[in-house]
């Protein structure tokens, strides 16, 4: 299992927003695939999968996340 956290896009980056989940909860994805959007101060990413399995959310779309908190889990 592989757990997805808010990464720390920016030095000075203490939380982001999860934009919206490009995946739905329940997906199997590939390693790579873009599978939600995390906004920061400065800017918009898409981020990629980091390995192939089952999509498991674990956060709500459209609220701001502390760096580090665990958003959702690939099994």
């Amino acid at each position: 299992m592989t757990t997805l956290t808010i990464p720390q896009l920016e030095m000075a980056m203490s939380e982001g927003t999860l934009a919206e989940w490009l995946e739905p909860d329940g997906a199997q994805v590939e390693e790579g695939d873009p599978i939600y959007v995390l906004e920061t101060g400065k800017a918009t990413q898409d981020i990629s999968a980091p390995k192939s399995g089952k999509l498991t959310h674990k956060a709500a779309a459209g609220e701001v996340y502390p760096v580090g908190t665990e958003i959702g889990v690939i099994e």
